[in-house]
């Protein structure tokens, strides 16, 4: 159950706010009636204790759009460097 918190409460009750995204999962933050972060509980796997969680960004990163042959400008300094040791 994905419960909604407002910020104030998340900080005066963060121990109980943790127990229920272990037990209940994920728990919402809001500020002034909107979204702002998600507690999410993690469970140790021995499999995987040195792998980070997958949360699907590493995915989403895989499924962007390709372009080929992007390069950034190089962006030279219009400013002269400063007269060092002297």
């Amino acid at each position: 159950m994905n419960a909604v918190w407002q910020v104030q409460e998340a900080k005066n009750r963060f121990s109980e706010l943790m127990e229920r995204a272990v037990s209940d999962g994920p728990q919402t933050v809001t500020r002034h009636g909107r979204a702002l972060v998600r507690v999410v509980a993690v469970v140790p796997d021995e499999a995987v204790v040195n792998r980070p969680a997958d949360d699907g960004f590493v995915q989403y990163l895989l499924n962007s759009p390709k372009v080929d042959g992007f390069e950034l400008p190089v962006r030279r300094s219009r400013k002269t460097p400063p007269a060092l040791g002297r």
